[in-house]
Parts: C-alpha cells; structure tokens; sequence
C-alpha cells in the first residue's frame, strides 16, 4: 500500500468511528492505465454504525464524504465494500 495515503484514507475515515476498516492499494493492478498516474487505486472494506439502515449510494456517499480531498487527487479510484454491524 501507498502507506502515506493508506494512512491518510484511514485518518479521513476514522470520523466513520468504524469498527472495523481494511484498506488495500490495488494501484498496481492498474499500471498502464490513464488514471493510474493521476492518484492511486484502493479498495477499502469497512464495518460502521452509520451505515446501518441506509442503502449502498448513502453509504458510498458517506465514505466519498470523509475521503475528501484525497479524492481530487491522491486516490484516482476507491472499491468500497460498506457494511453495518448487523450484516457482518
């Protein structure tokens, strides 16, 4: 992992107060790719209460939300597996 922006990925989405959080830099995977020059490619999985009751694009939203500016350029693309506690 790009272990600066897996790190600062995991700082932004700490304000989730997940219980669990997983984040994977498949930038690698990607090599060649237009975008990939641009920001990395990660895929995060993670488990939080506020994603409970509300559907995938909310949850997707949410995350979107606490990435931030990571998302206008040191992440290029995020895969988000979203759960609530009760679905884990």
């Amino acid at each position: 992992m790009d272990t600066n922006t897996g790190e600062l990925l995991a700082a932004c989405l700490a304000s989730l107060a997940p219980l669990s959080l997983e984040i994977e830099d498949e930038s690698h995977r990607h090599a060649g790719h237009a975008g990939a020059r641009d920001g990395g490619h990660f895929r995060v999985a993670i488990v939080a209460a506020v994603f409970s009751g509300k559907g995938t694009l909310a949850r997707h939203r949410l995350v979107y939300d606490a990435a931030g500016d990571l998302m206008r350029g040191r992440i290029h693309a995020l895969s988000i597996h979203a759960r609530a506690p009760e679905e884990v």
